[in-house]
């Protein structure tokens, strides 16, 4: 959450107010910063953690992330105290870093592609286990390859948890026979899930839960890289003799013999050579819209919206999805579009993929001569913080409109920032009515 959240002051009279200036009912402080110049400067902050996160693996596979890294050093001096107080140069600093959003999930793709081969469609067992195993959460390929590769020959079957679930799409992961299946849904059910759990765990990346009086796995759990917790052991480089270890120390896994399969592996790379038959479909009116239903998942029954959405829509339209907030409704068999092979949901990957339905959305828009914001598109994001942000900074400096987001606004908009949004990029708020709503989406 934002540090400003829930009042109105300037970062520099805070300094030397111990209540702030906003203590006083101002919405400016001695140094002249009001709340939005702050707020946006925070969006920036936000915005770069996300990118930073995508950089890193990118730049781990050998990208040269450059002009990314410009941007984030550049915006990161463009925060400093009494550095500027201009309401347009601050938005032009947002696209900034949107642009450089777009460049860092392009680059991360391009080396997830050409390091693990191109993603194609695949049916992946859920919640079923056997054996010595290692669980492994995050977002971190590199690391699960690695971790592939030290246990092929281990008798140590590898499953996957959340954001780590489309990995099972990239040949040159599948190709290791003892990847199994994936465990659980989003992250914020580790503490139960990983208490059942009775292999190793790894958690590769952010979305680590802190410990708590209830676990039961603190010895079974390890981080890695920068995802860590108090009361864990940690893995600095890629060796993973004490995961393996522990895994063969530990019984066999029972208790997780589900039937349930799932799917993923829908990369846009994988989809762009459907182009021609998309298209035909749409021009036929076999589809009648696509819809974007992607972003974070978080604990909250308001977040069955998105599940309500999913199963309300018509059987002429098609679902593209990426982060954890697939996990609300990929239990469900959605089936294919009537006198076609083009399946009604695709996952298009992890949270970094999130450029794979601009992607789809641009070919359309290239075939058919509509303008982007003119094509049967609605987008639809669950919101949280950091890496939504600089998603939604790319879609932005996109020119993507009509964006709707929830279950509420994110904590760092006030009416200033959110009028400009709604009057420049007609952002909106789900209404919780997920029916009333797709009536909306539909221009029913």
């Amino acid at each position: 959450m934002s540090s400003i959240d829930q009042k109105m002051f300037c970062y520099q009279c805070e300094m030397s107010a111990p209540n702030g200036c906003g203590s006083k009912g101002q919405d400016k402080g001695t140094c002249g910063k009001d709340s939005t110049k702050a707020r946006l400067q925070d969006m920036m902050i936000f915005g770069l953690k996300g990118m930073s996160a995508y950089r890193h693996h990118a730049n781990e596979l050998g990208a040269n992330t450059k002009n990314v890294d410009d941007v984030i050093a550049q915006t990161l001096y463009f925060t400093l105290t009494n550095m500027n107080f201009n309401f347009e140069e601050h938005i032009e600093q947002i696209l900034k870093v949107g642009k450089a959003g777009v460049e860092v999930m392009d680059l991360l793709s391009d080396a997830h592609t050409s390091t693990y081969g191109v993603p194609s469609p695949v049916k992946v067992t859920q919640n079923r286990a056997e054996g010595k195993a290692i669980l492994v959460s995050g977002h971190n390929l590199h690391m699960l390859k690695e971790l592939l590769e030290q246990t092929k020959d281990k008798g140590v079957n590898i499953y996957t948890h959340s954001e780590m679930l489309p990995a099972h799409g990239y040949p040159e992961l599948r190709k290791y026979p003892h990847l199994k299946g994936n465990i659980g849904k989003a992250w914020f059910d580790q503490t139960k899930l990983f208490n059942a759990w009775q292999g190793a765990i790894i958690m590769s990346t952010n979305c680590i839960v802190p410990l708590r009086s209830s676990c039961t796995y603190a010895d079974r759990l390890f981080g890695y890289d920068i995802a860590g917790t108090e009361g864990v052991t940690h893995i600095n480089g890629d060796d993973f003799t004490p995961v393996i270890e522990k895994a063969l120390s530990l019984p066999d896994i029972s208790g997780f013999d589900s039937d349930e399969v799932i799917n993923t592996g829908h990369h846009y790379k994988a989809i762009l050579p459907m182009a021609g038959e998309i298209l035909k479909a749409v021009t036929e009116g076999k589809i009648r819209r696509f819809f974007v239903i992607a972003g974070c998942d978080a604990p909250g029954k308001d977040r069955e919206y998105y599940r309500e959405l999913a199963l309300s829509l018509p059987k002429d339209c098609v679902i593209l999805t990426s982060s954890c907030g697939k996990f609300r409704f990929n239990d469900i068999d959605f089936g294919f579009i009537e006198g076609t092979q083009i399946p009604r949901y695709l996952d298009l990957g992890q949270c970094n993929d999130s450029n794979g339905a601009v992607k789809i959305a641009l070919a359309l828009s290239e075939a058919t001569g509509i303008a982007v914001n003119d094509l049967p598109v609605s987008i639809v994001l669950m919101w949280m913080e950091q890496k939504a942000i600089i998603i939604l900074f790319a879609l932005l400096y996109l020119g993507v409109k009509n964006i709707h987001v929830g279950p509420s606004l994110p904590e760092f908009m006030n009416e200033e920032i959110l009028n400009f949004l709604v009057q420049n990029y007609n952002l909106g708020l789900i209404s919780g009515d997920a029916k009333a709503d797709l009536k909306k989406y539909l221009g029913e």
